[in-house]
Order: structure tokens, then sequence, then C-alpha cells
């Protein structure tokens, strides 16, 4: 073998010597070289002019053949990054993506570059499938190496997962989030931190950037409002996901969030070098928010000028800001606030991710140089990212009710439907959207399903609305948010209060009055009514769900909405979604959305009273019978973990999914706890009269509280209740266990 190896490398010398050789010009080429190494040598090579410039406005180094934003620049701002929360973004409402001009070309240029577009991340945090979103992310970073590679556009670094957690249903950006519990928020997220990057043991697919870090939850006033809350809720519950990210899926990449928290900006908060980099082990890019810095001078008037909060930000940790702040980072240089070496300093977090995706090696080396346009059909035409949109779709729907029976309807049955609605026959698109390939709308997905054995019928007038649904079998109302809010003017951002997005909080949380009407006038005409509701948010449907018998909720966005909405209505899947966020029955059960202390009665964690639907929350086809919780121990030992497993049985007549979910109750705690709190859940297929063993582990870490005169994490001897259900507030089995147990107790 060492004689085959031998002549291996004798080949390569002489036979492409040269053209090896020729490849580095600069030690830094060299992968073989600690990454540290590298680092101090491409530094050792920049002027002062490149290091500022590498701050934000490119990440370009053409004297030394450094590439990370494409040959050709972008606008500061957009440099080498791409937005894609839930689908690559070159294009769609906002335009992302076309501001980085690429190479001729089909796709170069500012042109729109068409994406996968998935259901919006509530909708995909409603999976409860970490593996599958797993999957959607890595699609998004072959699709994002496709076009950097193909086109010279837009960048490797994904701006995405949003770890932030949705505690209130009015917040504007909900839909951005995996939900409200910091368990399964961190879960999704490390789950797509890994798709992004890959498994590539050397260079990443792409850099995923999660954001927003810290506490960014309301959008009014968000530019220079201040998130506040204890020691305790920063480390067990607002930071919660965004450790998870970094530790667990390797993160290297943030960015920080326009609040304050505790009255400290985060552009400019030692908790980015106190908790990111030394608790957390941290040490990559630290991106602020597009306009964060200058908001710190005009809006939380943290900093009396430019100079003074360029340099804050610099020295609590950030080295790329989204601004053109080179004269504002010169004036600091020159006021002596900073010194070449700060920036030195900072600027080895942005050069270990640039070698994580090999922007500073060779080209021969690039692992990824198959992800290219000479290979048809682009990857967006793929049949396989069909299927996966058409998956996580269908996984992502959640049936709320479905008394008495209505679903699923038996084409040979009906021969007519209606299906009516503001939402019937579109799928919008939100603000972080990219512009897909193609979109299915609800009655395009039901006229794919039936064919020519049903009439379907279709209306956006109301008045026809309800002549139709009084002569059809069966009546479908599609109701919901347009997530761009229909207008959008600087003195009216959204005309309609129960609306919301980014930069906007939702004043109510009822359905739009006129959709309520149409709801009650279909159901007058027909009781056989179906409401879908899709929606970025929870909605108040009290009236719908008392007298309606079956509804639906979907997230917005996805291409395959229609499609995947005929096949649960239908019955050729059956519906396993979950919510994310309870749903409140009124305004009245919610504190100010400003009480960032969610002791107060947020999330299923503290709620108040009962609620429209609970977190966890969703209907099946078919029925689950839960028997036999075990764990592998009955106490748990310090620095161990245990496995708590339970036997599901399907009791019904077809296979379904259920989403078996545990929490744990410390018992008689001397510390103030939560109600109960999320520590595991599993998505188990299961067949028509079968059964499955789930198994979760449960480990001392995830007991832990934040000891804030210690300051450090610690166990509080006692009981802890493990809890085993359908839902927050479906609770099947529970077994206590004894938490620490030394031994020889």
């Amino acid at each position: 073998m060492k004689t085959i190896q031998a002549v291996m490398v004798l080949f390569l010398l002489v036979v492409m010597g040269p053209s090896l050789l020729g490849q580095y010009n600069y030690p830094f080429q060299n992968q073989n070289l600690p990454t540290d190494k590298r680092i101090q040598n491409v530094l050792s090579l920049l002027t002062l002019q490149e290091k500022i410039d590498l701050l934000g406005k490119s990440l370009n180094v053409p004297r030394l053949g450094i590439y990370g934003s494409g040959k050709i620049d972008s606008i500061p701002g957009s440099s080498g990054q791409f937005e894609g929360l839930h689908g690559l973004a070159m294009g769609g409402p906002n335009n992302w993506g076309r501001k980085s001009p690429g190479a001729p070309g089909p796709f170069g240029g500012t042109s729109t570059i068409p994406t996968t577009q998935f259901p919006q991340p509530v909708g995909l945090g409603e999976t409860w499938n970490p593996t599958l979103i797993e999957k959607v992310a890595a699609e998004e970073g072959h699709e994002a190496r496709y076009i950097f590679q193909s086109f010279d556009r837009g960048g490797l670094i994904v701006r995405a997962p949003n770890a932030d957690l949705a505690r209130d249903p009015r917040w504007g950006r909900s839909e951005e989030s995996y939900g409200e519990d910091p368990y399964l928020v961190g879960t999704m997220s490390v789950a797509f931190v890994k798709g992004l990057q890959g498994d590539d043991p050397r260079t990443w697919l792409t850099a995923s950037l999660v954001k927003h870090f810290l506490a960014n939850s309301n959008e009014d006033g968000r530019a220079g409002s201040s998130s506040n809350f204890d020691d305790r809720l920063l480390h067990e519950y607002y930071s919660a996901p965004f450790r998870m990210a970094i530790e667990q899926g390797r993160a290297n990449a943030i960015m920080t969030a326009y609040n304050a928290v505790n009255g400290i900006p985060m552009a400019a908060s030692p908790l980015l070098r106190d908790l990111l980099m030394q608790r957390w082990g941290f040490n990559g890019m630290i991106d602020t928010d597009r306009g964060a810095v200058t908001f710190m001078v005009t809006k939380h008037k943290y900093y009396p000028n430019m100079a003074e909060a360029v340099a804050g930000s610099i020295h609590a940790g950030v080295n790329q800001f989204l601004n053109s702040y080179q004269d504002a980072i010169k004036d600091a240089l020159q006021k002596k606030l900073i010194t070449e070496a700060d920036i030195d300093q900072n600027l080895q977090g942005v050069l270990r991710v640039m070698i994580r995706l090999g922007f500073l090696d060779p080209p021969m080396l690039d692992p990824y140089t198959q992800i290219k346009a000479d290979k048809a059909p682009a990857p967006w035409d793929e049949e396989s990212s069909k299927a996966l949109a058409l998956q996580v779709t269908r996984e992502s729907i959640v049936l709320l009710k479905d008394s008495p029976h209505l679903l699923p309807l038996d084409i040979s049955s009906i021969k007519s439907i209606a299906i009516v609605g503001p939402l019937a026959n579109v799928v919008y698109l939100d603000g972080y959207s990219g512009t897909p390939p193609f979109a299915v709308t609800p009655v395009q997905g039901i006229r794919n399903k039936v064919g020519s054995r049903v009439d379907v019928r279709y209306s956006a007038n109301e008045d026809a609305a309800v002549r139709l649904a009084r002569t059809s079998d069966v009546a479908i109302v599609v109701v919901g948010n347009r997530p761009m809010c229909h207008k959008r003017t600087d003195t009216l951002p959204c005309p309609d209060p129960t609306e919301g997005q980014e930069a906007v909080d939702r004043q109510e949380i009822h359905l739009k009055p006129s959709q309520e009407k149409l709801i009650q006038a279909v159901y007058a005409a027909n009781p056989r009514t179906i409401v879908v509701l899709v929606s970025s948010f929870p909605y108040t449907i009290n009236w719908t769900k008392r007298h309606i018998p079956s509804i639906l909720h979907v997230a917005n966005n996805s291409e395959e909405e229609g499609d995947a909405l005929a096949d649960v209505i239908f019955g050729d899947y059956d519906p396993a979604g979950r919510l994310v966020v309870t749903w409140p029955k009124s305004m009245q059960q919610l504190p100010p959305i400003m009480d960032y202390d969610i002791r107060d009665g947020r999330t299923y964690m503290y709620f108040h009273g009962s609620p429209l639907f609970p977190f966890g929350y969703g209907l099946s086809y078919t029925t689950f019978a839960y028997s036999n919780l075990q764990t592998s121990a009955s106490r748990l030992f310090p620095g161990k973990s245990i496995d708590v497993s339970v036997q599901v049985q399907n009791t019904g007549q077809r296979s379904g999914d259920e989403v078996v979910q545990m929490y744990v109750q410390h018992i008689h705690s001397k510390i103030p706890m939560p109600d109960l709190e999320l520590e595991g859940f599993q998505r188990v297929n299961v067949p028509a009269g079968q059964k499955k063993t789930v198994v979760m582990p449960l480990t001392e870490k995830s007991l832990m509280y934040w000891d804030t005169s210690k300051k450090q994490w610690s166990l509080e001897s006692g009981k802890v209740k493990i809890m085993v259900g359908s839902s927050s507030r479906d609770i099947k089995l529970s077994k206590v266990i004894g938490v620490p147990w030394q031994v020889g107790e």
C-alpha cells in the first residue's frame, strides 16, 4: 500500500507538479497548515484598507486571489450572503439577491433566480421532524453552491436559521421562528445548521449565519427598544436555542439583533464575548443587522457619534457590518478609539469562516466542483427537490378539529366541491421568500387531485361563494393572512391591524371581520364546511372552533401548498403536524408585548387559563394508545443520562404519524421552575394496528437551572416527574425519578 501511495505522489509531482506548486502562491493556501497559521499569514499580507473592507464592504481580496463574495462585488451588506429562512432567496417580493450582480449568462446580472420554496419556519417547526428539516437546509445549501459557482451570484453564507423564540403571537416576525419552546427551537436550529453546512470534514457546503442574537421578538420600536429579563431567563430561555446551534450544530456565524438587552444594544453587548466566545467557544463571524450601528446613535442614544458606535461594536467582537461604515472605522482609528490590532483580532473570526468555506484554498481542492450549471436540470427543477417540498409541506399541516368527522373526504362519495376565500387560489410569499419555479394553489391542488371525477367550483366573490357552497356537496373556505400586509407605506405599514411582518407588530389577533363573515355565511349555506387557515401566526378563531366541523392550519409560502393540502384533505396523507406556539382565546390572556418576563403568563410553561389550542397540539385521522412507560434507571446519576421509553400503538384503521412529546416537572422544587418543560420528542410512523417503542434520552444537563449566585449551571436534588403525551395539555403517562442520587444513597 505504501509503495502505491509513493508512486501516486511521484506521479502528481512529475505530471502535475508545476500546476500544483503554482496554486500555492502564499502559505495561507496550504490546507495542511493549522488554521491559526493560515489566518496569521493572511493578516500579515493585508493592507489596512483591505482589512477595513473585510469588515463588511467585501469578502474579496483580489490582490491575493481571495473571492468570498464572487468576482463581481456586491453592495455592502449583501457581500457573500444569501437570505434563506425557508428556501434560498434570489428574488421574491423584496428582491433579495438581486442586489448581487453576477457574471453574464442565463442568471447573470441582477436577474431573478428561481429556487425551491418551503413553508415558512413556523411550518417547518410544525413538522416536529428535525431529520426532514436538515434535508430542507441541505437542499438550500446545494442551491447556494450551485448559484455561486455557476453564476458568480450571492455567496455561501446563508442567513438562517432564526433562533429567536416566538413568545408572543403579536410579534410581526412570528412566522420566522420555529416556536415558543427553547428545546424545540434549538433542536430545529441545530438540524438547519447541520443541513446548511454539510458533512464534509474540512469544507462546509455553506455557512449558517444564525439570527438574531438576542431576545428579539417585538417589531414596533425594535431599533431602540430594550428586552429586559433576569439572568436565569437569559441562560435557560432566550439564549438556549443559540447555544444549541453553536455547541451542537457547530454554527460559527451569527447576527446581532437591533434591540438592547437590559439596556445595552446587542451590537455592542458584552454578551458577545462573555457568552458566545468564552462560555460557548464561538470564534467566528459576528454580523450587525443592517442599520444596527446607526441605531445605537439615533435610537438607543447609547453613543454620541458613529465613530464611538463602530468602536463599541468592534470592542464587543463584531467583525461584519451590514452597512458602509468605512469612514466611521477610519475616524475611530484616527481618534485612537480602536487600533489596527483590534481589527486584526476580530478579522480572525471572518477568516476562520472563509477557510471553512474553502475561500482560501486552491480551486482544484474544492470538494464541491461538481455542483455546477453544466449539469441539467437545475437543482430547483429536480424531482427530488419537488418531492422534498411536497413532503415537508404535508408534514407541516396541523389538523385542529375534525368533529363531527368530515375529513378525509371520499372522492367516490362526492360530486361537487366549492372552494372559496381570499387565499383559495393564491400562494402568498413573505418578505424573506425567494421566487419559486412554480406554486400550486389550493384550488389547483384539489383539481389536480380529483381530476374530472368531481366538479370543483371556485369564486373569489363572497356572494358567489355562498351560492356555490349551497349547491355543492362540500365547501372549503381558505382564509388567513398575507405576509406582506397587502399595502405597505411609511405612514400605514399594515392597513389591517390583525396582520404583521418585519418592523410591524400585530395589533389584534382575531381573523379579519370579512373572513369571519365569509366563514359564517358559507357554513350557514352548507354545514359540511372545512376551514383551511393559511397563516403565519395564531388567530383567535373561537367561533370557527365552536361551529365548523373540520379545521386545518397551513403555513404560507410553500410551492407545493395546494398538492400537500389536497393529499391531506382526501386522505392520501394522514396529518400529524403539531402546533409550536400556544394559541390564546383572546388578547386578554396575553401580558403586554414588551414584558419579556415569560413567567408573567407566556408560553405553555407559564400560560394562565385555558388556551384555544395548546402547544404541541394536533389531531390525526387515526388514534394512538400509550403504554409501558419505562426508564432505564430510577435515579439519574451525576454526569449520566437515562433512556425514557414508551410503547405507542396505532389503534385506528389507517397508518399515521404520532409525535411523542416528553415533558418534565420538578416536584416540590425550592427553586422556582416552569410548570412543565419539553425535553424530548420524536415523530414516529406507526402502521394501523401495530406498536412501536419510542426511546428518548434524558440528560442531567437538561434538568439543570442557572444558579445566579454561582453563575453556573446547577442541579437541584429531589424528584422529577417525566410526562409523555401527545401535547402539553394531553399527558398520557408519567413516572417519577430521583435526581440526582449519589452512589450509596
